[in-house]
């Protein structure tokens, strides 16, 4: 990725010749872009993904599409302390959360959020909203039950796995089917084509790359 900066005269994130437009969350080139901020000059601060990130929620209308955090309805204890460190962590920079709604994994990484005042969406399997674990604010019933795997896959802008069985593989699938980035955490199974990360900070690192896109 380019060096990014915020154009503090425009209160505008860029890269080069582009800015990043944080409704459509996506890159253009505009004719209102300063093109003549050099680095270094004081109307220029040179940020990392994370700290615009950042600086976007704080400062902008962000469009809310989800992060999503998959894995395990019996999840281990490591698995949902990671999972509840993930959450907190996307609530504290301001990504919303989808998860399925219900235990384990979904349910640590929701509390997680919930604690730091995120937006935590649950896709539940399930007919009725009351299924959903007490910390989503977004329930929403499908009925559908395992098929909504793939709406969460669908649904999110980046997937992310802790832990988890043949559900969790399921949704990896389908992220990668419908060209999601899709990262796992150490205990999350292994998919060719998605890469591996040890810690959440490493991979909020890669969130933040991979929601800002191409």
């Amino acid at each position: 990725m380019q060096q990014l900066y915020i154009d503090l005269q425009k209160n505008q994130l860029c890269r080069g010749n582009e800015t990043f437009d944080p409704w459509m969350l996506s890159w253009g080139v505009s004719g209102a872009v300063a093109t003549d901020v050099k680095d270094g000059s004081s109307d220029r601060q040179n940020v990392t993904p994370e700290e615009a990130m950042v600086w976007l929620f704080a400062t902008q209308k962000v469009r809310q599409v989800p992060v999503a955090v998959i894995g395990a309805k019996e999840a281990s204890a490591e698995e949902c302390e990671m999972a509840e460190d993930l959450g907190r962590k996307l609530g504290e920079v301001g990504y919303a959360l989808l998860t399925g709604g219900r235990s384990g994994v979904m349910e640590a990484a929701s509390r997680g959020a919930s604690k730091a005042g995120g937006i935590v969406m649950g896709l539940l399997p399930d007919g009725e909203w009351e299924t959903a674990n007490p910390y989503v604010t977004i329930p929403l019933a499908s009925g559908i039950g395992p098929t909504r795997n793939s709406i969460i896959a669908r649904a999110a802008r980046v997937l992310v796995a802790v832990g988890g069985g043949f559900g969790t593989i399921t949704e990896m699938a389908y992220g990668l089917h419908y060209d999601r980035p899709v990262f796992a955490l150490p205990s999350a199974p292994e998919v060719q084509g998605v890469p591996r990360f040890q810690d959440v900070d490493s991979v909020m690192a890669e969130v933040a790359v991979a929601f800002l896109g191409e």
